[in-house]
Parts: structure tokens; sequence; C-alpha cells
């Protein structure tokens, strides 16, 4: 039997569950709250904004986020030279 398609998340704005690129992109509160109800398990959480301590879940969280993305910084070149593109614009969110 085929495995049924998962549609991809959109990143539309509309829905409520995605910031705008000016309001430094990423998911909000509702989006989190609304993919863990589609995908039971998850642990998805919101970005680590704020100062931490170091060394703590946070701090360790917003360093794998910040690696994870220099990955994509190099893999789409494009996207990495254009200050307002998402992943630049979420990348200064979680102040990488």
């Amino acid at each position: 039997m085929p495995r049924k398609k998962e549609s991809p998340i959109k990143t539309s704005v509309k829905s409520g569950n995605f910031r705008s690129t000016k309001k430094g992109a990423g998911m909000t509160a509702k989006g989190v709250k609304a993919y863990r109800a589609k995908n039971p398990g998850s642990k998805l959480k919101t970005a680590v904004t704020g100062t931490v301590k170091k060394g703590s879940a946070a701090a360790k969280r917003r360093k794998s986020f910040c690696a994870r993305s220099a990955g994509q910084m190099k893999k789409f070149p494009k996207a990495a030279k254009n200050p307002n593109s998402r992943l630049r614009q979420a990348r200064k969110r979680w102040k990488c």
C-alpha cells in the first residue's frame, strides 16, 4: 500500500502560524500549537529569543539551530545574501 503523501508546511503569514519576515520570520506560538496538534509526540518549540544562561537547555537549542541554519546559508547562497530572506531574518531573531 503506498504511503500517504504529506503536504509540506506552508509559510503563509495569513494563517497566523508564521511571522512575516519584517517581524523576524519563524513560527508563532499559535503555529507551534497547530503543528503539535497535527503531529502528536512532536517536541517543536518556538524560537529562543531572550538572554539565556550559558550551558542551559535553551542555549543548547539556540546553538543547534544556529549550526543548522548556517548549513542552510551555505546551501542557499541567494537567501544568504538577501538580508530580507526568511533564513536571515530567522537567524537574526534567534540571535545567531
